[in-house]
Protein backbone atom coordinates (compact mmCIF):
# COMPACT_ATOMS: atom_id res chain seq x y z
CA UNK A 1 0.00 0.00 0.00
CA UNK A 2 3.14 2.25 0.73
CA UNK A 3 4.14 1.77 -2.82
CA UNK A 4 1.64 2.42 -4.64
CA UNK A 5 0.48 5.38 -2.24
CA UNK A 6 4.40 6.75 -3.65
CA UNK A 7 3.89 5.56 -7.18
CA UNK A 8 0.79 7.48 -7.28
CA UNK A 9 2.51 10.44 -5.60
CA UNK A 10 5.53 10.24 -8.03
CA UNK A 11 3.14 9.72 -11.59
CA UNK A 12 0.95 12.73 -10.77
CA UNK A 13 4.12 14.77 -10.15
CA UNK A 14 5.89 13.50 -13.03
CA UNK A 15 2.60 13.98 -15.25
CA UNK A 16 1.83 17.48 -13.69
CA UNK A 17 5.51 18.75 -14.51
CA UNK A 18 5.86 17.22 -18.15
CA UNK A 19 2.44 18.40 -19.05
CA UNK A 20 3.01 22.07 -17.69
CA UNK A 21 5.85 22.11 -19.51
CA UNK A 22 4.86 20.66 -22.95
CA UNK A 23 1.39 23.02 -22.49
CA UNK A 24 3.24 26.21 -23.63
CA UNK A 25 5.21 24.70 -26.46
CA UNK A 26 1.67 23.28 -27.67
CA UNK A 27 -0.03 26.27 -27.21
CA UNK A 28 2.89 28.28 -29.91
CA UNK A 29 2.79 25.16 -32.35
CA UNK A 30 -0.83 26.01 -32.18
CA UNK A 31 -0.82 29.84 -32.40
CA UNK A 32 2.40 31.00 -34.08
CA UNK A 33 2.31 29.64 -37.78
CA UNK A 34 -1.33 31.84 -37.90
CA UNK A 35 0.72 35.06 -36.85
CA UNK A 36 3.39 33.98 -39.00
CA UNK A 37 1.18 33.68 -41.91
CA UNK A 38 -0.49 37.01 -40.90
CA UNK A 39 2.84 38.62 -41.27
CA UNK A 40 3.45 36.65 -44.71
CA UNK A 41 -0.10 38.08 -46.19
CA UNK A 42 0.37 41.77 -44.81
CA UNK A 43 4.13 41.51 -46.58
CA UNK A 44 2.38 40.17 -49.87
CA UNK A 45 -0.87 42.27 -49.94
CA UNK A 46 1.07 45.59 -49.01
CA UNK A 47 4.49 44.62 -49.94
CA UNK A 48 5.91 45.11 -46.42
CA UNK A 49 9.45 44.43 -46.38
CA UNK A 50 8.89 44.35 -42.71
CA UNK A 51 6.29 41.81 -42.15
CA UNK A 52 7.88 39.59 -44.69
CA UNK A 53 10.86 39.80 -42.49
CA UNK A 54 9.00 39.11 -39.31
CA UNK A 55 7.44 36.13 -41.27
CA UNK A 56 10.69 34.66 -42.39
CA UNK A 57 11.74 34.94 -38.49
CA UNK A 58 8.77 33.54 -36.89
CA UNK A 59 9.07 30.37 -39.07
CA UNK A 60 12.04 30.17 -37.97
CA UNK A 61 10.45 29.76 -34.45
CA UNK A 62 7.78 27.83 -35.40
CA UNK A 63 10.66 25.25 -36.50
CA UNK A 64 12.20 25.26 -33.15
CA UNK A 65 9.33 25.15 -31.12
CA UNK A 66 7.97 22.69 -33.08
CA UNK A 67 11.05 20.61 -32.87
CA UNK A 68 11.23 20.51 -29.19
CA UNK A 69 7.34 20.16 -28.60
CA UNK A 70 8.28 16.70 -30.75
CA UNK A 71 10.61 15.65 -28.22
CA UNK A 72 8.39 16.71 -24.78
CA UNK A 73 4.52 15.62 -26.67
CA UNK A 74 6.66 11.66 -27.36
CA UNK A 75 7.32 11.60 -23.95
CA UNK A 76 3.97 12.45 -22.40
CA UNK A 77 2.62 10.01 -25.03
CA UNK A 78 4.58 7.35 -23.22
CA UNK A 79 3.77 8.20 -19.93
CA UNK A 80 -0.27 7.11 -20.84
CA UNK A 81 1.38 3.69 -21.01
CA UNK A 82 4.29 3.67 -18.63
CA UNK A 83 2.46 5.82 -15.46
CA UNK A 84 -0.95 4.65 -15.75
CA UNK A 85 -1.14 0.96 -17.25
CA UNK A 86 -4.75 0.37 -16.00
CA UNK A 87 -6.24 3.54 -17.78
CA UNK A 88 -4.86 2.85 -21.28
CA UNK A 89 -5.41 -0.98 -21.07
CA UNK A 90 -8.73 0.12 -20.42
CA UNK A 91 -9.57 2.29 -22.47
CA UNK A 92 -6.85 2.63 -24.79
CA UNK A 93 -9.54 1.39 -27.88
CA UNK A 94 -11.69 4.39 -26.89
CA UNK A 95 -9.73 7.56 -27.15
CA UNK A 96 -7.16 5.73 -29.42
CA UNK A 97 -8.78 7.23 -32.38
CA UNK A 98 -8.03 10.99 -31.08
CA UNK A 99 -4.56 9.90 -30.57
CA UNK A 100 -4.17 8.45 -34.35
CA UNK A 101 -6.05 11.63 -35.23
CA UNK A 102 -3.49 13.73 -33.45
CA UNK A 103 -0.40 11.05 -34.89
CA UNK A 104 -1.95 12.12 -38.48
CA UNK A 105 -1.57 15.97 -37.98
CA UNK A 106 1.75 16.23 -36.13
CA UNK A 107 3.28 14.32 -39.63
CA UNK A 108 1.09 16.62 -41.81
CA UNK A 109 2.23 19.85 -39.88
CA UNK A 110 6.06 18.46 -39.42
CA UNK A 111 5.90 17.97 -43.80
CA UNK A 112 4.50 21.50 -44.69
CA UNK A 113 6.74 23.11 -41.86
CA UNK A 114 9.50 22.19 -43.68
CA UNK A 115 8.03 23.04 -46.94
CA UNK A 116 7.16 26.37 -45.47
CA UNK A 117 10.85 27.39 -44.68
CA UNK A 118 12.68 25.97 -47.34
CA UNK A 119 9.91 27.52 -50.02
CA UNK A 120 11.39 30.96 -49.31
CA UNK A 121 13.92 30.58 -51.37
CA UNK A 122 12.36 28.22 -54.46
CA UNK A 123 9.01 28.79 -54.33
CA UNK A 124 6.63 31.88 -55.82
CA UNK A 125 5.36 34.67 -53.37
CA UNK A 126 1.84 33.55 -52.99
CA UNK A 127 2.52 30.28 -53.68
CA UNK A 128 4.75 30.10 -50.60
CA UNK A 129 2.21 31.31 -48.60
CA UNK A 130 -0.38 29.03 -49.51
CA UNK A 131 1.89 26.21 -48.50
CA UNK A 132 1.79 27.80 -44.55
CA UNK A 133 -1.70 27.53 -44.25
CA UNK A 134 -1.86 23.74 -43.62
CA UNK A 135 0.39 24.34 -41.33
CA UNK A 136 -2.42 26.71 -38.98
CA UNK A 137 -4.79 24.15 -40.13
CA UNK A 138 -3.19 20.89 -38.60
CA UNK A 139 -2.17 22.79 -35.46
CA UNK A 140 -5.30 22.98 -35.00
CA UNK A 141 -6.58 19.67 -35.15
CA UNK A 142 -3.68 18.42 -33.52
CA UNK A 143 -4.93 21.00 -30.45
CA UNK A 144 -8.94 19.43 -30.97
CA UNK A 145 -7.71 15.44 -31.05
CA UNK A 146 -5.65 15.70 -27.49
CA UNK A 147 -7.91 18.73 -25.86
CA UNK A 148 -11.09 15.88 -26.93
CA UNK A 149 -9.29 13.41 -24.99
CA UNK A 150 -8.82 14.93 -21.91
CA UNK A 151 -12.40 16.00 -22.49
CA UNK A 152 -13.82 12.71 -23.00
CA UNK A 153 -11.89 11.85 -19.54
CA UNK A 154 -14.06 14.64 -17.86
CA UNK A 155 -16.94 13.61 -19.76
CA UNK A 156 -17.01 9.95 -21.00
CA UNK A 157 -19.39 8.56 -23.02
CA UNK A 158 -19.23 6.41 -26.15
CA UNK A 159 -18.30 2.74 -25.02
CA UNK A 160 -19.84 -0.23 -23.62
CA UNK A 161 -20.22 -1.96 -21.18
CA UNK A 162 -19.53 0.50 -18.52
CA UNK A 163 -17.81 -1.76 -16.30
CA UNK A 164 -14.98 -4.31 -17.15
CA UNK A 165 -13.76 -5.07 -20.24
CA UNK A 166 -14.44 -2.75 -23.07
CA UNK A 167 -15.89 -4.57 -26.19
CA UNK A 168 -18.24 -1.47 -28.39
CA UNK A 169 -16.57 2.15 -28.65
CA UNK A 170 -19.04 4.23 -30.79
CA UNK A 171 -16.10 7.05 -32.29
CA UNK A 172 -18.07 9.98 -32.95
CA UNK A 173 -19.98 10.13 -29.50
CA UNK A 174 -16.04 9.60 -28.15
CA UNK A 175 -14.78 12.57 -30.51
CA UNK A 176 -17.96 14.59 -29.37
CA UNK A 177 -18.79 14.07 -26.04
CA UNK A 178 -20.24 16.47 -23.79
CA UNK A 179 -17.08 18.73 -22.73
CA UNK A 180 -15.94 19.28 -26.26
CA UNK A 181 -17.94 22.51 -27.24
CA UNK A 182 -16.27 24.51 -24.11
CA UNK A 183 -12.63 22.71 -23.39
CA UNK A 184 -11.73 22.35 -26.98
CA UNK A 185 -12.36 26.30 -27.97
CA UNK A 186 -11.17 27.26 -24.30
CA UNK A 187 -7.43 25.72 -25.11
CA UNK A 188 -7.35 27.19 -29.13
CA UNK A 189 -8.41 30.56 -27.76
CA UNK A 190 -5.42 30.09 -24.74
CA UNK A 191 -3.34 28.90 -27.40
CA UNK A 192 -3.87 32.00 -29.26
CA UNK A 193 -3.89 34.35 -26.52
CA UNK A 194 -0.80 33.01 -25.02
CA UNK A 195 1.09 33.48 -27.76
CA UNK A 196 0.11 36.63 -29.13
CA UNK A 197 0.65 38.58 -25.45
CA UNK A 198 4.18 36.16 -25.04
CA UNK A 199 5.33 37.04 -28.65
CA UNK A 200 4.16 40.83 -28.51
CA UNK A 201 5.70 41.21 -24.75
CA UNK A 202 9.50 39.91 -26.88
CA UNK A 203 9.03 43.12 -28.72
CA UNK A 204 7.95 45.25 -25.96
CA UNK A 205 10.94 45.11 -24.19
CA UNK A 206 13.32 45.62 -27.58
CA UNK A 207 11.05 48.96 -27.73
CA UNK A 208 11.92 50.22 -23.83
CA UNK A 209 15.48 49.72 -24.44
CA UNK A 210 14.86 51.79 -27.53
CA UNK A 211 14.62 49.87 -30.56
CA UNK A 212 11.49 51.78 -31.97
CA UNK A 213 12.06 50.62 -35.81
CA UNK A 214 9.38 49.31 -37.74
CA UNK A 215 10.54 45.72 -37.17
CA UNK A 216 9.65 46.38 -34.00
CA UNK A 217 6.43 47.89 -33.72
CA UNK A 218 4.86 45.53 -36.09
CA UNK A 219 6.15 42.61 -34.38
CA UNK A 220 4.35 44.50 -31.12
CA UNK A 221 1.40 45.17 -33.36
CA UNK A 222 0.55 41.81 -35.21
CA UNK A 223 0.41 39.49 -32.10
CA UNK A 224 -0.90 42.02 -29.94
CA UNK A 225 -3.74 42.33 -31.53
CA UNK A 226 -4.47 38.67 -31.92
CA UNK A 227 -4.38 38.26 -28.14
CA UNK A 228 -6.66 41.19 -27.57
CA UNK A 229 -8.98 40.10 -29.89
CA UNK A 230 -8.59 36.54 -28.29
CA UNK A 231 -8.93 38.11 -24.94
CA UNK A 232 -12.43 38.91 -24.12
CA UNK A 233 -14.07 35.66 -26.32
CA UNK A 234 -11.73 33.50 -23.88
CA UNK A 235 -13.41 35.47 -20.99
CA UNK A 236 -17.02 35.00 -22.70
CA UNK A 237 -15.88 31.05 -23.03
CA UNK A 238 -14.40 30.65 -19.88
CA UNK A 239 -18.14 31.91 -18.14
CA UNK A 240 -19.61 29.46 -20.42
CA UNK A 241 -17.36 26.44 -19.57
CA UNK A 242 -17.51 27.22 -15.49
CA UNK A 243 -21.25 27.17 -15.58
CA UNK A 244 -21.21 23.60 -17.78
CA UNK A 245 -18.86 22.38 -15.15
CA UNK A 246 -20.73 23.34 -12.06
CA UNK A 247 -23.84 21.33 -14.04
CA UNK A 248 -22.02 18.43 -15.51
CA UNK A 249 -19.08 18.26 -13.03
CA UNK A 250 -20.48 19.45 -9.51
CA UNK A 251 -17.79 19.00 -7.24
CA UNK A 252 -14.86 20.18 -9.60
CA UNK A 253 -16.88 23.19 -9.29
CA UNK A 254 -17.37 23.11 -5.56
CA UNK A 255 -13.69 22.74 -5.29
CA UNK A 256 -12.85 25.62 -7.51
CA UNK A 257 -15.14 28.31 -5.34
CA UNK A 258 -14.64 26.58 -1.73
CA UNK A 259 -18.44 25.69 -1.12
CA UNK A 260 -18.56 23.35 1.59
CA UNK A 261 -22.48 22.53 1.47
CA UNK A 262 -25.10 22.47 -0.92
CA UNK A 263 -27.19 25.84 -0.82
CA UNK A 264 -28.40 28.64 -2.54
CA UNK A 265 -27.58 32.34 -2.68
CA UNK A 266 -24.17 31.00 -2.53
CA UNK A 267 -21.30 34.10 -1.72
CA UNK A 268 -18.40 34.48 -4.33
CA UNK A 269 -14.75 34.86 -2.62
CA UNK A 270 -11.65 36.19 -4.07
CA UNK A 271 -8.88 34.41 -2.95
CA UNK A 272 -9.29 32.98 0.78
CA UNK A 273 -8.36 29.87 2.07
CA UNK A 274 -10.75 27.21 2.45
CA UNK A 275 -11.73 25.29 5.24
CA UNK A 276 -14.16 22.89 6.30
CA UNK A 277 -16.22 26.11 7.73
CA UNK A 278 -16.38 28.05 4.94
CA UNK A 279 -13.42 30.44 3.42
CA UNK A 280 -11.33 32.50 5.79
CA UNK A 281 -9.50 35.67 4.85
CA UNK A 282 -11.57 36.14 1.46
CA UNK A 283 -13.39 38.59 -0.31
CA UNK A 284 -16.94 37.54 0.09
CA UNK A 285 -19.79 38.97 -2.51
CA UNK A 286 -23.14 37.72 -1.75
CA UNK A 287 -24.86 35.59 -3.59
CA UNK A 288 -22.70 36.33 -6.61
CA UNK A 289 -21.64 32.52 -6.90
CA UNK A 290 -25.01 31.09 -7.76
CA UNK A 291 -25.95 34.00 -10.00
CA UNK A 292 -22.57 33.04 -12.16
CA UNK A 293 -24.05 29.52 -12.31
CA UNK A 294 -27.70 29.79 -12.88
CA UNK A 295 -27.76 33.75 -13.43
CA UNK A 296 -30.20 34.24 -9.70
CA UNK A 297 -29.16 34.11 -6.60
CA UNK A 298 -31.42 31.34 -5.85
CA UNK A 299 -29.99 29.22 -7.75
CA UNK A 300 -28.57 25.98 -5.54
CA UNK A 301 -24.88 25.12 -6.12
CA UNK A 302 -24.04 21.76 -5.15
CA UNK A 303 -21.48 21.19 -1.91
CA UNK A 304 -18.33 19.39 -1.78
CA UNK A 305 -20.37 17.44 1.60
CA UNK A 306 -22.68 15.81 -1.24
CA UNK A 307 -19.78 13.17 -2.09
CA UNK A 308 -17.50 11.29 0.16
CA UNK A 309 -14.26 12.61 1.26
CA UNK A 310 -12.44 10.17 -0.36
CA UNK A 311 -14.31 11.68 -3.63
CA UNK A 312 -13.41 15.26 -3.38
CA UNK A 313 -10.75 16.68 -4.85
CA UNK A 314 -7.12 17.58 -3.02
CA UNK A 315 -5.86 21.03 -2.35
CA UNK A 316 -9.19 23.16 -3.13
CA UNK A 317 -7.35 25.82 -1.34
CA UNK A 318 -4.77 25.66 -4.43
CA UNK A 319 -7.83 25.24 -6.75
CA UNK A 320 -9.73 28.31 -5.75
CA UNK A 321 -6.36 30.41 -6.36
CA UNK A 322 -5.61 29.13 -9.41
CA UNK A 323 -9.32 29.61 -10.54
CA UNK A 324 -8.99 33.07 -9.66
CA UNK A 325 -5.24 33.79 -10.94
CA UNK A 326 -6.62 32.58 -14.08
CA UNK A 327 -10.16 34.76 -14.32
CA UNK A 328 -8.23 37.90 -12.25
CA UNK A 329 -5.08 37.61 -15.22
CA UNK A 330 -7.67 37.50 -18.30
CA UNK A 331 -9.54 40.60 -16.57
CA UNK A 332 -6.55 42.81 -16.67
CA UNK A 333 -5.70 41.17 -20.09
CA UNK A 334 -9.02 42.86 -21.34
CA UNK A 335 -8.10 45.81 -19.66
CA UNK A 336 -4.79 45.87 -22.01
CA UNK A 337 -6.93 44.99 -24.92
CA UNK A 338 -8.70 48.15 -24.61
CA UNK A 339 -5.78 50.28 -24.02
CA UNK A 340 -4.47 49.37 -27.46
CA UNK A 341 -8.00 49.94 -29.03
CA UNK A 342 -8.41 53.10 -27.47
CA UNK A 343 -5.07 54.20 -28.87
CA UNK A 344 -5.26 53.05 -32.30
CA UNK A 345 -8.58 54.60 -32.23
CA UNK A 346 -6.98 57.76 -31.33
CA UNK A 347 -3.49 57.62 -33.07
CA UNK A 348 -3.52 54.72 -36.09
CA UNK A 349 -0.65 53.41 -34.41
CA UNK A 350 0.53 51.20 -31.46
CA UNK A 351 0.27 53.52 -27.90
CA UNK A 352 3.89 54.39 -27.23
CA UNK A 353 3.78 55.10 -23.58
CA UNK A 354 6.37 53.06 -21.41
CA UNK A 355 3.76 52.23 -19.29
CA UNK A 356 2.07 50.68 -22.23
CA UNK A 357 5.07 48.91 -23.13
CA UNK A 358 5.77 47.69 -19.52
CA UNK A 359 2.46 46.43 -19.24
CA UNK A 360 2.68 44.36 -22.63
CA UNK A 361 6.14 43.46 -21.59
CA UNK A 362 4.67 41.94 -18.33
CA UNK A 363 1.75 40.12 -20.45
CA UNK A 364 3.73 36.93 -21.53
CA UNK A 365 4.45 36.05 -18.60
CA UNK A 366 1.15 36.73 -16.91
CA UNK A 367 -0.40 34.84 -19.37
CA UNK A 368 1.56 31.92 -19.34
CA UNK A 369 0.94 31.79 -15.48
CA UNK A 370 -3.31 32.09 -16.67
CA UNK A 371 -2.33 29.06 -18.71
CA UNK A 372 -0.88 27.11 -16.05
CA UNK A 373 -3.66 27.91 -13.43
CA UNK A 374 -6.24 26.83 -16.27
CA UNK A 375 -4.54 23.33 -16.31
CA UNK A 376 -4.15 22.96 -12.49
CA UNK A 377 -8.31 23.81 -12.48
CA UNK A 378 -8.98 20.97 -15.57
CA UNK A 379 -6.20 18.54 -13.93
CA UNK A 380 -6.41 18.67 -10.12
CA UNK A 381 -10.05 19.51 -10.25
CA UNK A 382 -10.83 16.14 -11.58
CA UNK A 383 -8.92 14.10 -9.20
CA UNK A 384 -9.55 11.53 -7.73
CA UNK A 385 -10.61 9.97 -11.09
CA UNK A 386 -8.23 9.83 -13.97
CA UNK A 387 -11.67 9.15 -15.92
CA UNK A 388 -14.26 11.14 -14.20
CA UNK A 389 -17.29 8.53 -11.65
CA UNK A 390 -15.78 5.58 -13.92
CA UNK A 391 -12.07 5.05 -12.83
CA UNK A 392 -10.07 5.97 -9.62
CA UNK A 393 -6.31 7.15 -10.32
CA UNK A 394 -4.94 5.36 -8.13
CA UNK A 395 -6.38 3.01 -9.91
CA UNK A 396 -4.66 3.65 -12.87
CA UNK A 397 -1.14 3.87 -11.21
CA UNK A 398 1.60 1.55 -12.24
CA UNK A 399 2.63 -0.62 -9.19
CA UNK A 400 6.17 -0.54 -11.26
CA UNK A 401 9.30 0.71 -8.94
CA UNK A 402 11.66 3.46 -10.03
CA UNK A 403 8.52 6.19 -10.90
CA UNK A 404 11.04 8.63 -8.63
CA UNK A 405 13.73 8.01 -10.85
CA UNK A 406 12.00 8.26 -13.89
CA UNK A 407 10.80 11.32 -13.04
CA UNK A 408 14.34 12.52 -11.91
CA UNK A 409 15.65 11.82 -15.39
CA UNK A 410 12.79 13.80 -16.66
CA UNK A 411 12.73 16.95 -14.76
CA UNK A 412 16.64 16.64 -15.78
CA UNK A 413 16.33 16.12 -19.89
CA UNK A 414 13.11 18.82 -19.52
CA UNK A 415 15.86 21.32 -18.03
CA UNK A 416 18.49 20.87 -21.02
CA UNK A 417 15.75 21.07 -23.23
CA UNK A 418 14.07 24.63 -22.20
CA UNK A 419 17.86 26.14 -21.76
CA UNK A 420 18.55 24.61 -25.38
CA UNK A 421 15.71 26.57 -26.57
CA UNK A 422 16.04 29.48 -24.90
CA UNK A 423 19.68 29.29 -25.88
CA UNK A 424 18.72 28.87 -29.45
CA UNK A 425 15.79 31.67 -29.67
CA UNK A 426 18.08 34.41 -28.10
CA UNK A 427 21.19 33.68 -30.69
CA UNK A 428 18.39 33.85 -33.21
CA UNK A 429 16.90 36.69 -31.66
CA UNK A 430 20.56 38.39 -31.57
CA UNK A 431 21.45 37.36 -35.17
CA UNK A 432 18.42 39.28 -36.45
CA UNK A 433 19.19 42.58 -34.41
CA UNK A 434 22.57 42.26 -36.14
CA UNK A 435 21.00 41.60 -39.71
CA UNK A 436 18.87 44.63 -39.63
CA UNK A 437 21.29 46.95 -38.55
CA UNK A 438 23.21 45.73 -41.83
CA UNK A 439 19.69 46.01 -43.69
CA UNK A 440 19.77 42.55 -45.18
CA UNK A 441 17.58 42.21 -47.95
CA UNK A 442 13.89 40.85 -47.75
CA UNK A 443 12.27 37.99 -48.38
CA UNK A 444 11.27 37.77 -52.15
CA UNK A 445 13.38 40.98 -52.84
CA UNK A 446 15.66 41.40 -55.84
CA UNK A 447 18.60 39.63 -56.22
CA UNK A 448 21.71 41.17 -55.13
CA UNK A 449 24.29 42.50 -57.19
CA UNK A 450 26.91 39.90 -58.57
CA UNK A 451 30.15 40.89 -56.73
CA UNK A 452 32.47 43.17 -59.30
CA UNK A 453 34.68 41.45 -62.08
CA UNK A 454 32.24 38.28 -62.69
CA UNK A 455 31.30 38.07 -65.74
CA UNK A 456 26.91 37.90 -65.59
CA UNK A 457 26.38 37.73 -69.54
CA UNK A 458 27.55 35.59 -72.09
CA UNK A 459 30.33 36.80 -74.26
CA UNK A 460 29.04 38.02 -77.88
Amino acid sequence: MLILASNLQAARSQMAFTLGFHIILASLGVALPALMLIANYRGLRHDDGAALKLAQRWSKAVAVTFAVGAVTGTVLSFEFGLLWPAFTGRFGDVFGILFAIEGVCFFLEAIFIAIYIFGWNYLAPWTHFWTGVPVVITGLGGAFSVVGVNSWMNQPQGYSPTTGKVTSVEPLKVIFNPAVPYEVPHMILAAYLVTGFLVASIYAVGMLRGRRDRIHRLGLLIPLTVACIATPIQFAVGDTAARSIAKDQPIKFAAMECVETTQTDVTEYLGGRCTPNGVKGGIGIPGLDSFLVGWSTSTQVTGLDSVPSADRPPADTMLHWAFDTMVGICTLLIGLALWLGIGWLRKRDVPQSRWFLRATAVSGVASVLALECGWIVTEVGRQPWIVYNVMHTSDAVTHAGGIWVTFAVVLALYVVLGAALIITLRAMSQHWRTSDEQDVDVPYGPEPPPPSGLVTEAPG
